[in-house]
């Protein structure tokens, strides 16, 4: 349900003034004078021409000023029509300066008429809406009353019936005219505004009107009495050609009509009557009835509606002239269309005051610079067709219409038929004194000069776009006087640059392309631990028995364990040698360490090799063949000092204390096991290691693993010798 706005009665007034009019008796039209002028109205009215303006032949009476007076002209004391009262104030012109000159000396070309008075034919015409009317009145002024710098008199004239409501224009002029017409408009009240309502019969029994808002549209709701007949329009002013209907309906009865608020516009206008004539008499022989009007007002909005009657006089009003959402409508629906060959129109509903001026828009770029005042504003004539000062049309130029200093409308007419904005620099050409040239870049900082260190692209790139524009590559836009604007592709230019900064960005992706292998590998090797390299002597099976209880218990931490007992098949086919010097390259390589598990045949082999420089036979024949050909290569690290993080020295508590370990190996952290745990698990898992507590656990898992075997090596062999026989009795 529509929301009431308000509802208005016309018997209340809107205006705050209340007109009291004088009253005129009777049904003629006559004029006036002021004392001691002499004037005539003519019979009949006259078709209008005011002709052109002639040079006056020596003093002559010219209209110097207009003045109207509303007036009420009644035929019965209640019936009473809005009349309009003229004065026509009169001046002198030709007059001569001097002050011994009369108004007819001897330098006077116009000569006295026989009463001595200066005689003129005044003309008044009156227009509004689909109405207008022209009267001639004669004026006489005696001699006596004409003096320099003083006004003439006046003649008034009563009275010309109007509307209600309406907008009349005056016009003054003599016959033949001698200067420009006076002219005035008059906005005249309407019902509401008049003190004597009660006595126009045309303010009598108006209807009620009510109007309300349902979402966007504004509802206009006409109360119409039982009978009556009345009718409402509304349709665009144009200040050049006919006017535009929009919307018009009789009604006859009550009636409900949606108007949206996007649809007003400044020139949206109300057609109204003034009162239907009842003939065309000067005289007012056949006055008119009246038309009852109404009016409701929504702000600045004004609707109207008028009985149907035959020969209405209509007036226009037109409310919307200084609504701010119809002004917003209007250049919310304004266009601006590319005439070939180099014409553009602003297209819109209404005619509006505007300045249109040419900016250039760099591609991707926030603001589009203006080029004023090389090309200054020009004013701007709706759905008129314009001319660009242009030579050629360009992507990047672009059409800017201001109104009221406000930025409305922006369009760029050509990136639809010349392609998406260039990447251009514009030149301006300077022709100096003796044929000398200047050229600048107009940037947004201003124009720099291309042959500077300003910087900026243009400066950088001077001589480049120079030899540019002398072998024909830039395009003229525009040429003046002493000023020419060229506009220049950089396109290639910043190919060039966009080149080596591609080759740039791929040696940059390669090289990171390369540290993230790198990374990788890193990370892929830290993933599956660190490899350690476990060498031995095989003192018994019990000892291999441990041995590979610790190399299983490490394999479960990360760390890659390889050791002889499970490389049974390659030293097969390598040797113990070479298996163990390239276990020990790709250990080192890979920054593995290698873990020296001594026992005690392993100790004495250490010792022999530190005496004489070879391993001898301790043991049995072919039980310590890996870990005595390591020595040859394992032991020169040590005395020369290159054990230190690549070494890692171990024994077993119960088995071999840490003393009994040759003394240059202890270069190289010696550890008891199990007693020192954590630490021999820290230094193989080096950088990787984890925290203490996880070190401790893994500690325990590794303890838990060795426990079995060592209780085994621990154990005394038994003795192998039979039980002695019993001696016999």
């Amino acid at each position: 349900m529509p929301v009431p706005w308000f509802l208005l009665s016309l018997a209340l007034g809107r205006s705050p003034a209340v007109l009291s009019l004088e009253r005129l008796s009777g049904t003629q039209d006559t004029v006036h004078c002021s004392p001691g002028l002499s004037c005539h109205l003519w019979d009949g009215d006259l078709l209008c021409v005011p002709g052109s303006l002639m040079p006056a032949p020596g003093p002559v009476l010219v209209p110097a000023r207009l003045q109207t007076e509303l007036v009420l002209r009644c035929y019965q004391e209640q019936d009473c029509d809005l009349c309009l009262r003229v004065a026509i104030h009169l001046a002198v012109h030709g007059l001569p300066e001097g002050p011994d000159q009369d108004l007819y000396g001897t330098d006077a070309e116009l000569k006295p008429e026989e009463n001595g008075s200066l005689q003129a034919q005044v003309v008044l015409y009156f227009r509004a809406y689909a109405a207008s009317r022209c009267v001639l009145m004669e004026v006489q002024v005696p001699a006596a009353l004409v003096h320099p710098g003083r006004p003439a008199g006046s003649v008034v004239f009563e009275c010309l019936e109007v509307a209600l409501g309406a907008e009349v224009r005056i016009w003054a002029y003599t016959q033949p005219r001698y200067q420009k017409e006076l002219n005035l408009t008059q906005q005249l009240p309407d019902c509401r505004s008049l003190e004597v309502r009660d006595s126009i019969e045309n303010c009598k029994a108006l209807p009620w009107l009510d109007v309300a808002t349902d979402g966007e549209d504004v509802l206009l709701h006409v109360d119409i009495s039982e009978g009556q007949r009345v009718g409402l329009s509304l349709y665009w002013n144009q200040s050049q050609g006919p006017t535009r209907p929009w919307w018009h309906q009789n009604l006859t009865g009550p009636q409900t009509i949606s108007l949206n608020h996007t649809d007003l516009v400044p020139c949206l206008c109300v057609q109204t009557p003034g009162h239907p004539r009842r003939g065309c008499s000067r005289q007012g022989a056949n006055r008119a009835t009246g038309a009852s009007l109404a009016r409701v007002t929504l702000g600045p909005v004004s609707f109207q509606v008028w009985p149907l009657e035959p020969d209405s006089v209509r007036t226009s009003l037109c409310p919307f002239r200084e609504d701010p959402r119809a002004h917003r409508n209007l250049w919310h629906g304004a266009r601006l269309r590319l005439l070939p060959p180099q014409s553009w129109r602003l297209e819109a509903r209404c005619p509006m005051p505007a300045e249109a001026s040419l900016c250039w828009q760099p591609p991707g770029g926030d603001t589009c610079q203006p080029l004023t005042p090389l090309l200054p504003r020009e004013n701007v004539t709706v759905n008129k067709a314009l001319e660009f000062p242009l030579l050629n049309g360009h992507p990047n130029l672009c059409v800017q219409v201001h109104s009221a200093e406000k930025l409305q409308l922006q369009d760029c007419l050509w990136a639809d038929s010349l392609r998406p904005p260039r990447d251009d620099v514009l030149l301006l050409e300077v022709q100096g004194a003796r044929e000398n040239r200047s050229f600048c870049a107009l940037e947004p900082g201003g124009c720099t000069p291309v042959l500077s260190r300003a910087p900026t692209r243009a400066a950088r790139l001077g001589e480049q776009l120079l030899r540019d524009l002398h072998s024909g590559q830039c395009l003229k836009l525009w040429d003046g006087d002493l000023e020419t604007l060229w506009a220049c592709p950089m396109d290639k230019y910043m190919h060039q640059r966009w080149v080596l900064l591609w080759l740039a960005g791929l040696l940059l992706a390669a090289v990171l392309f390369l540290l993230l292998l790198l990374q990788k590998g890193r990370v892929k090797a830290a993933a599956r631990g660190r490899r350690a390299l476990l060498l031995h002597a095989a003192d018994d099976a019990a000892f291999e028995r441990l041995v590979g209880a610790l190399a299983s218990a490490l394999g479960r931490l990360p760390l890659r364990v390889a050791v002889d007992l499970w490389s049974g098949r390659e030293l097969g086919a390598l040797g113990p040698a070479a298996w163990v010097h390239a276990q020990r390259r790709l250990a080192m390589q890979e920054g593995g360490v290698v873990v020296l598990l001594f026992s005690p045949a392993a100790a004495a082999l250490c010792r022999e090799w530190l005496q004489d420089g070879a391993p001898g036979a301790h043991g049995p024949p072919g039980t310590h063949d890996a870990f005595a050909a390591s020595l040859s290569c394992v032991l020169p690290d040590f005395l020369q000092g290159r054990a230190a993080g690549r070494y890692v020295s171990a024994c077993f508590d119960g088995l071999l204390p840490p003393a009994a370990v040759p003394a240059p190996l202890h270069a190289a952290p010696l550890f008891s096991l199990p007693a020192q745990l954590p630490e021999f698990l820290g230094a193989l898992q080096g950088r990787d290691a984890p925290g203490p507590a996880r070190l401790r656990e893994s500690a325990r898992q590794v303890a838990r693993a060795l426990r079995p075997a060592l209780e085994r090596c621990s154990r005394p062999p038994p003795d192998p010798s039979p039980a002695a026989p019993a001696d016999p009795e």
